[in-house]
């Protein structure tokens, strides 16, 4: 059993609220934009971290990260990239990842908007966290996390902090 903490869009900025609303977990994933190189290191320092570079990542995060990622936790194949979409409004890109890796678990960035919906043309759960840092136009920062015990998603848990606090 693994109990996931998911972030996206830090855009170098990683506080001790979203620090706090992690603490549990056993691992961090990152969709993407993480920000600097300072910030992947703090993470990743922080908690084992699975992550994967955003559109506004320079090369000093692209070097350590990877632009999608496909692999399996506890019984899930899990596909992470940035630029996502939703059901039905996939990025042609994610599409092309989607119909490769046939993931449990579709995870992505990007909008700055939190989002947990099922896809049922591909039996799927799709998790965008939203956005953890400042930058951006969104009003609520958020993240989200969860465990994923015999192949199933559970106990999920969304967090969220006023973006000016």
């Amino acid at each position: 059993m693994a109990y996931i903490g998911l972030i996206s869009d830090t855009h170098g900025y990683f506080d001790r609220k979203v620090r706090s609303f992690l603490e549990p977990v056993d691992v961090v994933w990152h969709a993407g934009d993480i920000g600097n190189e300072a910030t992947l290191s703090e993470i990743a320092t922080f908690k084992p971290l699975v992550g994967v570079f955003g559109n506004c990542d320079g090369y000093d995060v692209r070097d350590f990260t990877k632009s999608m990622r496909c692999f399996e936790q506890d019984g899930m194949t899990v596909l992470m990239t940035h630029i996502g979409g939703y059901p039905g409004r996939y990025d042609a890109r994610a599409l092309q990842l989607i119909e490769a890796c046939r993931p449990d678990i579709f995870v992505c960035g990007h909008s700055h908007i939190l989002k947990v919906v099922h896809d049922k043309h591909y039996d799927m759960m799709v998790l965008n966290p939203g956005a953890a840092g400042l930058q951006g136009f969104h009003l609520v920062r958020t993240a989200l996390r969860f465990r994923i015990e015999d192949g199933r998603l559970k106990d999920m848990e969304v967090g969220e902090w006023p973006k000016n606090d």
